[in-house]
This record gives structure tokens, C-alpha cells and sequence, in this order.
């Protein structure tokens, strides 16, 4: 089984409508709702690739009752951890071309509520294969909420692949557990090296300078393809060209192709084509966080991996 850790997750709202004006009634007939966070992303990518999942976090109120029986509906196994504020909505209005999002901040987490999960998180590692962790942290936690995870795991050999970027990133890299593989855009990698790299050379060097025990190191370029580290080892990942109909979530589905990748133990350039596959597929799809599995031999087939 994969876990997938979400701890300020949300109920997506998501607007369609050819004009939008402020200070104006606006009436919307395209309305989406869904269970919303980038780790129920990974949670509905590893379902649609035939993984055994489950999903935790923080839920309150009626809108963490929708998050629970809509990921219930798919086959996500509901690890979640009751707290007594209310989770949150985040809006998006898509209008003209542009999209306007409204994200609330959520419910603070109280000392007892996150104890509770540290608890429950503590059992559920020791019955599952790979872990992942993505987004932000809510209100209430301390900023090695992570790392306190990420030791836990590492205490049960069960390997970690963590994607959050900034400050929470770089203080969780300080810890002595490290994750199993991190996954940063450019922007993020520039959070950690200081200096937004602009060529393959200045990427290959930034990476270099990630040390430290993090064995598996994922830099995603949009439509450029990709960068690796494994060990000492770098790799240029080249993708197929593919009309993008949402791109949204493909970073969180290649965090669900690495997950699946390793639950199924692939090692690699298999392993790689596998991960970044997953990527492409969901920029191919209108749905965020949705791919389709009949294409994936298609696409390991148009990626090219190529050692540094």
C-alpha cells in the first residue's frame, strides 16, 4: 500500500464562464467540486495506475465529510484524522482566458490534534510500502512537522518521496532523516541553491549541491522534460511533445508514477521514464490529477534518458 500525506487539504471550486466583472452578479453554470490537494492528486493518479492507496491529513466539518466520501467513491482508503475546525475551500474562476483563485488558509491545527496524527501516522507506517508528502503545511504546526514524519518513516524503512518547496523544504533537508527523493520545479530548486538556474549547465551544477542523503533528486522543467540525480549520477529526460489540455497536477502525478514506480520496483531508466511519464499523461487529460494507464507504455516509449 501507498500512503499519501496531505495535511491541509481542500474542496476545489472550480468557476467556468466567458466573462466575469467585479461588483457585478455573476451567474455560473460550470460549476466542479472535488477533494482538492496535491497529495489527492497522487492519491487519484496511483488509484487510476492499479495502486493499493490510502490518504491522510487533517479533515473537519461538512467540508471534510465531502473530501471523505469522495475519495472513498474512488477506492482511496480513508486514513484521515478528525480535527474540530473546518477544512477549506479554495475557488478558482476561470474566465477570458485568465483564472482568478480565491484559496482560504484553513483550519489551525491544535497541539492535541496534531499529537493525534503523529500517533496514527506512527502505525500506518508500519503497514505501508512507500509514503508520499506534498504541499503546505496548516496553521498550528511546528516547521519540522515533516522532518518529525519523514524520521518516523526512516525508523520503519519505509522511504519517503516529499514535494514542498521554500523555507519548508530547505528546514526539512537540514534534518538528519532525509526523504527518499524530492521533486522541485526551477523555481524551487533556486529556493534551495540560491540562484534560479537558467541552462543545463547552471541545473547540473545546482543540483551538485544538493548533498546530504536525499538518493533520488526530480527537477521538472514544464515541456522541456525533466532533470535527475540519483547518487552522483545526473540524467537529461527528454519528453514527447503532446497538445497540453490542463497541466495542472502533473507534478503531482509524476510524484504518483515515482510511488508507483518504486512500490512495483522498477529500477533505473525504467524507473525514471516511468515516474515522468506520469506527468505528460495528466496534461493530456481536462481533469486535474487524472490519467490514462492504456498510454503509459506508449509514452515510457517517447522519453529519452540520457546520463550527464
Amino acid at each position: 500500500m501507498i500512503l499519501t500525506v496531505t495535511l491541509n487539504p481542500s474542496v476545489d471550486i472550480s468557476y467556468r464562464s466567458d466573462t466575469f466583472s467585479l461588483d457585478k452578479v455573476n451567474r455560473i453554470a460550470d460549476v466542479s467540486k472535488t477533494a482538492g490537494g496535491k497529495g489527492l492528486n497522487v492519491a487519484r493518479v496511483l488509484r487510476q495506475l492499479g495502486e493499493d492507496t490510502a490518504a491522510t491529513g487533517f479533515l473537519g466539518g461538512s467540508l471534510g465529510a465531502f473530501i471523505r466520501t469522495g475519495i472513498s467513491s474512488q477506492g482511496i482508503k480513508d486514513f484521515f484524522v478528525k480535527i474540530d475546525g473546518e477544512t477549506r475551500n479554495c475557488i478558482a474562476v476561470i474566465h477570458e482566458g485568465r483564472q482568478t483563485e480565491i484559496l482560504e488558509a484553513g483550519p489551525s491545527i491544535s497541539k492535541n490534534e496534531s499529537s493525534q496524527f503523529i500517533d496514527a501516522f506512527s502505525e500506518y507506517v508500519q503497514n505501508v510500502e512507500v509514503v508520499t508528502i506534498s504541499g503546505s503545511l496548516p496553521k498550528g504546526l511546528v516547521k519540522d512537522f515533516y522532518a518529525k514524519l519523514i524520521k518516523t518513516a526512516n525508523s520503519n524503512d519505509t522511504p519517503v518521496l516529499l514535494d514542498t518547496k521554500g523555507e519548508l523544504l530547505a528546514r526539512t533537508l537540514e534534518h538528519a532523516d532525509k526523504p527518499w527523493l524530492i521533486k522541485p520545479n526551477l523555481d524551487e530548486l533556486a529556493d534551495l541553491v540560491g540562484e534560479k538556474p537558467t541552462d543545463e549547465k547552471q541545473i547540473c551544477d545546482a543540483l551538485k549541491q544538493i548533498k546530504g542523503g536525499v538518493p533520488w533528486v526530480v527537477v521538472t522543467t514544464g515541456a522541456l522534460g525533466a532533470f535527475v540525480k540519483h547518487e552522483e549520477t545526473l540524467y537529461r529526460v527528454g519528453i514527447p511533445a503532446v497538445d497540453a489540455v490542463n497541466p495542472v497536477g502533473s507534478g503531482d502525478a509524476v510524484m504518483a508514477g515515482f510511488a508507483a514506480g518504486l512500490a512495483q520496483g522498477l529500477k533505473g531508466e525504467t524507473f525514471i521514464k516511468y515516474g515522468l511519464a506520469m506527468g505528460v499523461l495528466n496534461a493530456m487529460e481536462a481533469q486535474t490529477g487524472f490519467v490514462n494507464p492504456e498510454k503509459v507504455s506508449w509514452c515510457m516509449e517517447q522519453i529519452r534518458v540520457d546520463s550527464i
